[in-house]
């Protein structure tokens, strides 16, 4: 596996790690403490031309590839974890997925409005009764004409109040469990289409979290993404590209937490010199920065197999599952090396914990990573 970054490559990320450090990350305790949504950093994205990364130029995007996209998810999330979810739902079960899957009309329609950030994306799948088991779906797709008709609720649905675009999962038939689903591009126009309750969530407060209501909602024929009973292969598939940069976003929390440790470590004193000088810092310092290449290094690893058209499924399960439980580790030992600064909003240590949390939970839970990977090794 050869990582040597491009000229271009580099410049991407010098770009996007420039643009975290001036215009994210200022801005990021006060969208966590107003829970609000940053929609002028998603418009300074598409000015970029980070919205769409890996897609090619002639739909939109910039034409670079999936392992130059989960560094930037990276970089943004060391400076806004919040930031960094909304480019990786929009770009890895959004867009990407239609991108690799839909029709030409599909693509021309949805993948160059997306990939250019003129459009924001956004992917249902769980339901109030249908998490971790997606063959629970209760939401119903009916052909009616040339329409499908859906009826259901989604929950937990990352950029849910703001997304234009969304890939939504439904049944086709029930009595055919996961190979009866099947699923839709559906608009945020389209009739019959609400959003319901917004979460109040205990980290990433500035990403909007919503139910989508589809009440006699009403589907063009057209906008099937794939063919009917494909559902959960599109959407495993997708779920296999969203978990690397999910992990990109838990490595970026886990480097924040190192950044802003070293920082404190240094400059806080105690005994009459900083607490950087003793040993069990030291120890937390060194073992966090030894996790997170680790993390790092499965991250990478699983976007350059994405990138060669591998199999990816077991290395984006084992990047998800490592730099999850990485970045949770290392906010917790971030709040312990600030002590009882870290309890207060004063410093980043604590709202960097209640971020690095979900990373355990969402785009699959640490449970589930570990069953994907003990079934492709036990089959």
């Amino acid at each position: 596996m050869d990582l040597q970054l491009t000229e271009e490559q580099e410049l991407i990320i010098k770009m996007a790690r420039e643009f975290a450090e001036t215009e994210v990350g200022p801005k990021a305790a006060e969208v966590d403490k107003n829970h609000r949504f940053p929609e002028e950093t998603v418009a300074r994205m598409a000015e970029l031309g980070l919205m769409g990364i890996p897609i090619p130029e002639e739909y939109g995007g910039s034409g670079s590839d999936y392992l130059t996209y989960v560094m930037v998810v990276e970089e943004l999330a060391r400076a806004c974890a919040t930031t960094g979810v909304i480019l990786s739902v929009h770009m890895s079960v959004c867009t990407y997925p239609i991108f690799q899957l839909g029709s030409d009309d599909q693509k021309k329609k949805y993948v160059v409005p997306l990939a250019a950030g003129e459009k924001l994306g956004a992917f249902a799948l769980t339901e109030p009764g249908a998490g971790s088991d997606a063959a629970a779906q209760q939401t119903t797709a009916v052909l009616d004409g040339g329409h499908y008709v859906l009826n259901g609720t989604k929950c937990f649905i990352t950029n849910g109040a703001y997304a234009d675009v969304f890939i939504v999962a439904a049944m086709t038939d029930k009595s055919k469990g996961t190979k009866g689903i099947s699923t839709f591009i559906v608009e945020k126009g389209f009739p019959g289409f609400s959003v319901g309750q917004t979460e109040d969530k205990m980290g990433l407060k500035g990403s909007s979290t919503t139910e989508i209501i589809l009440k006699e909602c009403r589907v063009p024929v057209e906008n099937l993404l794939g063919k009917e009973g494909d559902g959960f292969k599109v959407a495993m598939a997708a779920l296999d590209g969203g978990r690397i940069s999910i992990a990109a976003q838990a490595v970026g929390i886990a480097q924040a937490s190192l950044d802003a440790s070293v920082a404190y470590a240094k400059e806080r004193k105690q005994f009459g010199k900083p607490i950087a000088s003793f040993q069990a810092i030291q120890f937390m310092i060194a073992e966090m920065a030894t996790k997170i290449e680790a993390a790092r290094g499965l991250v990478h690893r699983a976007a350059w197999l994405k990138d060669h058209h591998l199999p990816v499924t077991q290395t984006s399960a084992m990047a998800k599952y490592y730099a999850a439980e990485v970045a949770s580790w290392c906010s917790n030992r971030a709040v312990q090396i600030h002590g009882g600064a870290g309890y207060t909003t004063a410093y980043p240590a604590e709202r960097l914990m209640r971020d690095a949390k979900v990373t355990e939970i969402y785009e699959g839970t640490t449970e589930i990573q570990k069953m994907v990977i003990a079934g492709s090794l036990l089959r």
